[in-house]
């Protein structure tokens, strides 16, 4: 399993991002996913995650109604629309998908966030 995240960028105080993941390679009975970031001189912490089918979903508090993730299985893509960006949202976002008893990472996409 690859995956490879896109949509990262800087971006104003206020302002919106979509990032993407694509998964590519054996992408057959992928489990859950999720977003995760990292801040400079911080721990990688979870964003926010969706089941499967899509179906369910969970946001760290510091994301809640702001940030929307999804997916889109018959095309083996993962999203997740960021809207009202702050500074501390600034971080390497990394996309995690999990396959049986194995995670899979993707090498991150920057997200710089200016106030």
């Amino acid at each position: 399993v690859q995956l490879v995240e896109s949509g990262g960028g800087l971006v104003q105080a206020g302002g919106s991002l979509r990032l993407s993941c694509a998964v590519s390679g054996s992408a057959f009975s992928i489990n859950a996913m999720g977003w995760y970031r990292q801040a400079p001189g911080k721990q990688r912490e979870l964003v926010a995650v969706i089941s499967s089918g899509g179906g369910s979903t969970n946001y760290a508090d510091s994301v809640k109604g702001r940030f929307t993730i999804s997916r889109d299985n018959a095309n083996n893509t993962m999203y997740l629309q960021m809207n009202s960006l702050k500074p501390e949202d600034t971080a390497v976002y990394y996309c995690n998908a999990k396959k049986f008893r194995m995670d899979y990472w993707g090498k991150g996409t920057l997200v710089t966030v200016s106030s």
